[in-house]
């Protein structure tokens, strides 16, 4: 712990440097309600506060929904039923592990009559403390967080009940009180699958003061006795504030036992005041958003912390520190305690796209536990992860484990002694499937690997989709295998399994389309469709997903003017669709008709990299310009503030990039692919004491474009840069304008990289 804070304190100067512009460090410009102002049938983000420390174990919300209800916090609510411990990842997925407390006056206990009216205007939301006032009960509740646990502080009235309910949610949960302790023991199932059966949240909760009364509820009736197992277990703490006080309780939970909760209480916030875990919260926000420093707009630095907090949330640590200080966790895959760490909650159809390249970058030292995490997922299920929630979950498509781990490897992040049986790892995902999580692996691998794509008729659905994300994880692993000196043929047979994107591109109208095992491309065809054979999208955000080859692409439509009309089609086009496949209009396409962008659909992450494609096409400012206009128009620091699932860091990370002037359209090669710097100044303060500064001469809503651009004190014509190159720390002067440099970045070796010379 000392050598932690040791850490801490060395970094602390960076953010130092942050606060420095206006008095207000990075953790206080963060808004954790954006995103918030979401419902099903159109996301702004489908985001919560998440009250939390980056990649904590817990995460705090207020909870405005119904118990079960995965919008649990929705901007347009009124009342607040409880404050919960949540670990859910998205609304779609859902919670597992929760329960709540909530204070109240009377004996409120069902979470209908204990809810109660309050007002944004009295709420307070940061990363590292939440404040709100319940009206119906008189009652100011506090919270802040660490890894596993969180204080709270309830200001009660004047009141011969003042109560606090803790709600261990149904569907099988347990409550016990130790009155003579002034401690709660308990523990909630409620899950939403990917869980063993022995599955179990243990909590345990300490109150600053004995009760004058307690009570426990089963199944929503009063029970005489300390404890209660039901299906719906709840507990009630009281007591008597005759001049009005303050109620305090820390809290603590494990998935390993209810010892571990205790330990993990002790910890954590032993102690330790409510004030003293607020500030050491604060401070750990502040050192992990520090790491960036940028200079502008308020209101773009607002944006740009809130997405950098989304980003740095996700994946969880599913590990928890014994004894000795040792990691060790429950396995969501096979229900036993093991030693080493683990993460969870996230899915990598999203976040392999920028979010985990961003870590690789800021935050190498997390991604290398993330990565042990990863493999110990694969020992003891037999498959890396796709989708985490906390264990295998069905949901979305891919193999995208295999960018995720191989990006780490080929930048020297993962562990070297790791390094072999992650790519064993790697190969048996590829060429397997999970045999009831049908997502984890490969579905369709047989016919994939047999005629080189899966094919539109073998009842295996969007399988244009899985074809191209299929061969892009294949020239990952075929990165990887060259790195290990593998055998040449097994290094070709992966490279060329990475052109198999090819065997999807129609000839015809040089699109993405489905193709039957006969060979004969699917029949008729709508490039407009969404669904059918690609997911969450049509051809049209699809075909871009080459992302390992855009040169390739670029010859299959007829060389670069042709794929510069083809990608400037995409913003041309009307926002039609056709919502036959899902027999009605999804959120997504929603999101993309109403942001007057054409057919783009940045709300979803397949096409968020369609934009830098043009470096690859010799038309640079194209990229500066749409890049630019995505940021200006799509994000804002409130709760409407994403134009559509914000989903685990990706889209948040999207803007953390291409605000700081770059982007890794190809995760696994050493490259990021130049947009348009947003603000005037940055500075990334790398790991290894490095740092890469940023300056945008010029710059100015109005000035999207880059004149040029010095790297480290040369005239640099290149459309990427070297990750490398950046590590050895680096000084990028931009020059931007307003109109466009049609003659930089356009000569035969400024183009980013490509499989296809």
């Amino acid at each position: 712990m000392k050598q932690v804070l040791l850490f801490l304190s060395l970094l602390l100067p960076a953010a130092g440097a942050a606060i420095a512009q206006d008095g207000r460090a990075p953790a206080d410009l963060v808004n954790p309600l954006m995103g918030t102002d979401s419902k099903g049938e159109l996301s702004n983000g489908n985001t919560y506060p998440a009250i939390a420390l980056p990649w904590g174990m817990n995460f705090w919300m207020p909870q405005t929904g119904q118990m079960g209800n995965g919008w649990a916090y929705t901007y347009d609510s009124d009342k607040i039923r409880g404050f919960k411990q949540t670990h859910q990842p998205s609304p779609w997925i859902n919670d597992y592990g929760q329960f709540s407390l909530m204070p109240v006056v009377g004996m409120k206990v069902d979470q209908n009559a204990r809810a109660s009216w309050f007002s944004h205007k009295t709420e307070t939301a940061r990363p590292y403390y939440y404040k709100v006032y319940l009206a119906d009960h008189d009652v100011t509740a506090e919270l802040t967080p660490t890894e596993r646990c969180a204080y709270f502080r309830f200001t009660m009235p004047a009141t011969d009940s003042a109560i606090v309910v803790i709600d261990a949610f149904d569907r099988g949960s347990f409550v016990r009180v130790d009155a003579a302790r002034g401690r709660v023991y308990g523990f909630t199932t409620r899950n939403s699958g990917g869980v063993p059966a022995n599955f179990k949240n243990y909590f345990v909760i300490e109150f600053d003061r004995l009760p004058d009364f307690h009570a426990t509820w089963a199944d929503g009736r009063l029970r005489q006795g300390d404890e209660v197992a039901a299906g719906h277990a709840m507990g009630v703490i009281g007591f008597k504030t005759p001049g009005g006080g303050v109620i305090q309780a820390r809290v603590a939970s494990s998935f390993i036992s209810e010892e571990q909760a205790g330990l993990n209480l002790d910890r954590e916030t032993g102690g330790k005041t409510f004030e003293q875990v607020k500030e050491e919260a604060r401070a750990r926000w502040n050192d992990v958003l520090g790491r960036i420093e940028v200079k502008g707009g308020e209101r773009q630095r607002e944006t740009f912390y809130s997405c950098l907090y989304r980003a740095v949330l996700f994946p969880r640590m599913f590990h928890e520190p014994d004894e000795a200080g040792a990691p060790r966790h429950y396995s969501p895959y096979n229900g036993q305690v093991l030693p080493g760490h683990l993460f969870t909650d996230t899915g990598f159809w999203d976040t392999f796209r920028c979010l985990f390249p961003l870590l690789n970058l800021v935050y190498p030292s997390m991604n290398a536990k993330i990565q042990e995490g990863l493999l110990n997922t694969y020992r003891e299920s037999g498959f890396l992860p796709e989708w985490a929630s906390p264990g295998h979950r069905g949901c979305m498509i891919g193999n995208n484990s295999a960018s995720v781990v191989s990006d780490a490897i080929l930048k020297g992040v993962t562990d070297p002694a790791l390094v072999v049986e992650l790519y064993e790892a790697m190969l048996k995902t590829a060429n397997s499937v999970h045999p009831r999580v049908r997502s984890t692996g490969r579905e369709g691998f047989e016919h994939y690997n047999r005629l080189g794509y899966v094919p539109y008729d073998a009842g295996i659905n969007e399988s244009a989709a899985r074809t191209l994300e299929y061969a892009y994880d294949d020239w990952c692993i075929a990165r990887v295998g060259a790195k290990l000196g593998r055998p040449r043929e097994e290094v070709q047979l992966y490279e060329a399994r990475g052109q198999n994107y090819r065997n999807v591109l129609d000839p015809e109208t040089k699109l993405a389309r489905g193709r039957n095992k006969d060979g004969a491309f699917q029949s008729p065809f709508n490039p407009l469709k969404w669904g059918d054979a690609f997911t969450e999208g049509n051809s049209w955000h699809y075909t871009w997903s080459v992302f390992h080859d855009a040169r390739g692409l670029a010859n299959h439509m007829g060389g670069n003017d042709r794929l510069v009309a083809m990608l400037d089609s995409v913003f041309r086009l009307p926002p039609a669709f056709d919502a036959s496949y899902y027999g009605g209009v999804i959120h997504e396409i929603r999101e993309m008709q109403i942001m007057n962008m054409g057919n783009y659909a940045h709300g979803n992450q397949p096409i968020q990299h369609m934009i830098y494609l043009y470096n690859h096409a010799g038309a640079p400012w194209k990229a500066q310009y749409w890049a630019r206009e995505a940021m200006d128009k799509l994000y804002h620091p409130a709760p409407d503030g994403y134009c559509g699932d914000e989903d685990n860091g990706q889209t948040s990370a999207w803007y953390v990039f291409s605000a700081l002037g770059f982007y890794p359209v190809c995760p696994g090669s050493d490259e990021y692919v130049i947009g348009s710097p947003l603000f005037t100044a940055a500075t990334i303060h790398l790991e290894n004491g490095k740092k890469i500064k940023i300056t945008a001469d010029g710059n100015a809503p109005g000035n999207r474009y880059i004149q040029s651009l010095r790297v480290n004190g040369k005239e640099y014509s290149k459309n990427y840069l070297d990750y490398f190159e950046l590590l050895k720390g680096a000084d990028l002067k931009f020059r931007m304008g307003d109109r466009p440099a049609t003659t930089r970045g356009t000569g035969p070796g400024d183009a980013p990289y490509s499989f296809t010379k």
